[in-house]
């Protein structure tokens, strides 16, 4: 019998990468942000495939503090088929021998950084891009996955319901806040310019709003914001006028995602990751308000304005579905309801 809590969420990840892992065996496998919200489901998944399908792979993962992640995650840090070097991702000292397969999840995403030190947020983005992308041209690299951000589009105009990845707007450069969606953007082109210089297939993932296990519930993330008011009792708290939207893709559909952009995506062609159901934050806060039993209220402090414009930043998924056969199986409030019940553990 398997203890694992998350045991049918692997098995759907399973089970829809089928045939995707062969070329994984006996390899090795560099993860940089490996103890994040991305990073502990890449690093789920990838072990829960690496024990049933035999492949005998080894990952190696980047993080800043090794006693932070085995007190966090004990079954993943002590995995024999995992080894924790300790590291800045801007200046880590690089891991001897072959790494054919690097997945690059390091980043600030912290809104709050992004505020008070976007030159930091820039920089670490930047830096830490570069510095992995050095390592992959001496280790062998033959696939470098970058987990980048619908940020790169900039503001998302009101007439597009759905950002697709071919839309050419940008964030304001005049604008400090635009530090993460600037460094996201300068991410990829420097992939792309290594890939120019080098055999190294670049994908990127342009990942836009997720539910699920390990999402920080404390931070600036709306839909984990509402989760931790529900634990609480209650009310959730809706801090604006509940008219923006948002789509979230569950975290098991998303290490889908990102484990087929890995070994079956185009080089150097972005595809955007998440869910193309388009909700407004009042009704995000009212999906997971039914997933608790008893309902608790809500509070929307804001008040809209007619004349603004509504905020939206919501993809269009049409080239993962076309080109990948990716989709969202698990509905939003069967997410929601996952997530709540790993918490409450």
């Amino acid at each position: 019998m398997n203890n694992n809590p998350l045991a049918s969420d692997l098995d759907h990840i399973i089970e829809h990468t089928q045939g995707l892992w062969d070329e994984l065996c006996d390899q090795r496998l560099l993860i940089t942000g490996g103890t994040g919200f991305f990073g502990c489901w890449l690093m789920e998944s990838f072990l829960w495939a690496n024990d049933r399908l035999n492949l005998n792979a080894q990952a190696t993962v980047l993080t800043r503090s090794p006693s932070a992640f085995q007190k966090k995650a004990p079954h993943l840090a002590g995995h024999k088929a995992v080894t924790l070097i300790e590291g800045d991702v801007r200046t880590f000292d690089f891991p001897m021998g072959m790494f054919p397969y690097i997945i690059h999840a390091a980043t600030e995403s912290s809104a709050r950084l992004n505020d008070k030190n976007p030159l930091l947020m820039f920089d670490t983005i930047v830096e830490g891009t570069r510095h992995t992308l050095d390592f992959a041209k001496i280790c062998g690299a033959k696939k470098f996955l970058l987990t980048s951000s619908g940020a790169v589009y900039g503001k998302q105009p009101p007439e597009l319901t759905h950002i697709p990845e071919d839309y050419s707007g940008a964030p304001d450069p005049v604008d400090p806040k635009s530090a993460y969606g600037q460094g996201k953007r300068m991410a990829e082109h420097l992939c792309t310019l290594y890939a120019h210089q080098s055999d190294i297939e670049m994908k990127i993932a342009r990942c836009f709003a997720f539910v699920g296990p390990y999402l920080p519930l404390d931070i600036h993330f709306a839909i984990g914001n509402f989760i931790r008011d529900g634990l609480n009792g209650g009310p959730i708290i809706v801090k604006g006028d509940g008219t923006p939207r948002r789509s979230y893709l569950y975290a098991a559909d998303l290490a889908v995602w990102l484990w087929t952009i890995l070994f079956k995506g185009q080089s150097c062609h972005p595809y955007n990751v998440g869910s193309g159901e388009s909700l407004s934050i009042k009704e995000v806060a009212e999906s997971v308000a039914r997933c608790f039993s008893p309902q608790p209220q809500m509070e929307i402090r804001g008040k809209a304005d007619p004349q603004k414009a509504i905020e939206q930043y919501v993809p269009n998924i049409h080239r993962a579905r076309t080109e990948l056969g990716l989709d969202k199986w698990i509905s939003l409030e069967d997410g929601i309801s996952r997530t709540i019940h790993n918490q409450k553990r």
